[in-house]
């Protein structure tokens, strides 16, 4: 498909792509008071917790968020209120270890774990859904569109698209790109709020997980490959990279699937610009605002919407979602 021209515009003094990054982090309040919880167990034992916001609908919009983040980012938040909003259905699932409660078994997520999305599109399935669509945001666009691809032959025919947000599908040029002095301070977050998980998980499985030298680890290289890699059977970093990396996966997809890259996106290297893909593609869609940092894109509008949620439910509605008359929800935003 041809690259899309997209028709975001940031607002005044919002142009700057540390700017989008950071202030919805800091400033951006959505209530959370819908979600009904569920835990599900896993095949291995473990379980993974589910956030519903239910309409009555038969379509869900099944969403998940990014790196260290949860089922009450903001941007998971607003995008479960915009689909509610138009009368669908919408789940947030939180990965292993993210929606508060140590998970029991030794593995954490990561950016391949296409099997537990899997186990959430089969519980969604088994209530009786005829049409599902995948929104995912940073990890959780990876993931997303990795699962589209990596399971082409055998995706269940009510996926009927995925849209996915500030994807860095490239892994390893990804986090060569944050190791770089001017993403210093995003860097720092990741490690703090991913070496709690691992505190909590050492405390489990102290003779696998050892915390010595932790505090020396500065980069993703250094991380993955002391802890992310063996935990879970890669043989190292860059393995791991290379296997959960939805880059090499796109051109499989046989669903409408949407990926929206800010060129001022700090995290993201020119690797994360698959236009050559889109161009060649029948189901991939490329779209690069100018600006929006790394899942910003904020915007200004009485319902108080980011733009981002908007273009999720635009596209699910270009590929034929049923769409009741908008409504206006209760106080989305305080």
């Amino acid at each position: 498909m041809p690259l899309i021209d997209s028709s975001y515009s940031p607002p005044f003094g919002f142009s700057n792509g540390f700017v989008q990054t950071i202030f919805p982090n800091l400033f951006r309040r959505l209530r959370d008071d819908f979600f009904v919880r569920e835990r599900i167990p896993t095949p291995d034992q473990d379980f993974l917790d589910l956030d519903w916001s239910r309409m009555g609908s038969e379509t869900l919009v099944i969403v998940s968020h990014g790196l260290t983040g949860s089922s009450r980012g903001h941007y998971v938040l607003g995008t479960v209120l915009e689909a509610n909003r138009h009368g669908w259905d919408a789940l947030a699932w939180n990965y292993r270890g993210c929606s508060g409660e140590v998970n029991t078994q030794l593995r954490l997520y990561h950016s391949g774990a296409t099997d537990d999305l899997d186990v959430v599109v089969q519980h969604a399935l088994a209530q009786g859904y005829t049409r599902i669509h995948l929104v995912g945001f940073s990890m959780g666009g990876n993931l997303s569109l990795l699962y589209a691809g990596r399971s082409a032959n055998s995706l269940p025919s009510e996926i009927e698209s995925v849209s996915a947000f500030s994807v860095p599908c490239d892994l390893e040029a990804c986090a060569y790109e944050l190791a770089k002095p001017s993403n210093r301070i995003f860097m720092s977050r990741f490690l703090k709020e991913l070496g709690e998980n691992l505190k909590a998980k050492a405390s489990q499985y102290p003779t696998h997980v050892d915390l010595n030298g932790f505090a020396k680890i500065r980069t993703f290289a250094e991380y993955d490959e002391r802890y992310t890699a063996p935990i879970h059977g890669f043989r190292s970093a860059v393995d791991y990279w290379n296997k959960s990396s939805c880059l090499s996966y796109l051109a499989d997809i046989r669903i409408p699937a949407l990926m929206v890259n800010a060129q001022n996106d700090p995290f993201l290297p020119e690797q994360c610009y698959p236009r050559a893909i889109a161009r060649s593609h029948a189901n991939f869609y490329f779209e690069e605002p100018t600006s929006g940092g790394h899942v910003g894109f904020i915007q200004r509008n009485p319902d108080r919407v980011y733009w981002m949620e908007g273009r999720a439910m635009a596209f699910i509605r270009e590929q034929g979602g049923h769409l009741p008359t908008p409504v206006r929800l209760a106080e989305e935003s305080v």
